[in-house]
This record gives C-alpha cells, sequence and structure tokens, in this order.
C-alpha cells in the first residue's frame, strides 16, 4: 500500500496535583517509554483526539490542555513498523492518579519530571521532558 500522506498523532505529558507526570510503556515503541496517545481521527480536532487517547489508553480525564510542541517522527527505528508522524505534543492535568490501561498500555508510572528522564524514554518524549522541565516547572518551588 502507498503511503501518500503523514499520519497526525496527538499526545501529552500530564501532571497530577502533586506535580509528578505520567510516562508509560507501551507495545508500540520497541520498549521504550513515552506518554499516552495516538492518530487523530478525520474531522476530529486535535484536543478531541487528545481526550478520546487518552480515555481509550489510561482512562483518564484531561483538564487545562495547553500546546506545547510539534515533532516529526520520519521511519524511525524506534517505532515498531515504518511511519511518518507529525506529532502535536500538549501539557494537561489530571486530578485523579488511576490508570486504567488498555492492551497497549504494559507499564506505567507517575514520576518527577527530572526522575522521567532516567527512564529509557523515546526521543520525543525526552525531548518533550526536557522542554517541560525548562519551561514549565519552578525549581525554587520544589
Amino acid at each position: 500500500m502507498t503511503k501518500l500522506f503523514p499520519l497526525t498523532t496527538v499526545g501529552a505529558l500530564v501532571v497530577k496535583p502533586d506535580q509528578q507526570v505520567l510516562i508509560v510503556q507501551t507495545t508500540k515503541w520497541r520498549g521504550t517509554w513515552g506518554v499516552p496517545g495516538g492518530k487523530v481521527d478525520w474531522g476530529e480536532s486535535l484536543v478531541e483526539a487528545l481526550i478520546r487517547e487518552f480515555q481509550e489508553e489510561v482512562g483518564l480525564q484531561l483538564k487545562n490542555i495547553q500546546f506545547a510542541l510539534c515533532q516529526e517522527a520520519i521511519l524511525d527505528p524506534q517505532f515498531h513498523k515504518e511511519a511518518h508522524f507529525i506529532m502535536m505534543n500538549y501539557y494537561a492535568f489530571s486530578e485523579s492518579d488511576v490508570i486504567i490501561p488498555n492492551h497497549e498500555i504494559e507499564e506505567w508510572a507517575w514520576v518527577d519530571p527530572e526522575q522521567a528522564l532516567d527512564y529509557p524514554l523515546n526521543s520525543y518524549t525526552r525531548i518533550l521532558i526536557e522542554n517541560y522541565i525548562e519551561n514549565c516547572t519552578d525549581t525554587e518551588g520544589r
């Protein structure tokens, strides 16, 4: 099958009230850790897709969704098959830390953002978390 266009995907680094963030290990990123997310359906807004993906993958309700950054993955061997993604990344908040994983989620952890960098993250999640630490955390208040 000929691929004509890149796939648009959404994902988010979710923060809970104690400032810990959610990272997940999925079946699709060859054992590395990342953030929940997935493909945007036809006719669906980016935020609608993000809300849906989080419900499907981890059962979380998101609040205070804010755009973080855009990344591109072209035939990256970190992913389990050939793909070209335009990845729209967000920051979001969840009052709950209860995860209800679907079949894609192998493991999950709520960790301090700096601790997340000690996990074997896919490169895109590492960039997202580093951006969050640099731009969104108050190091004096921690």
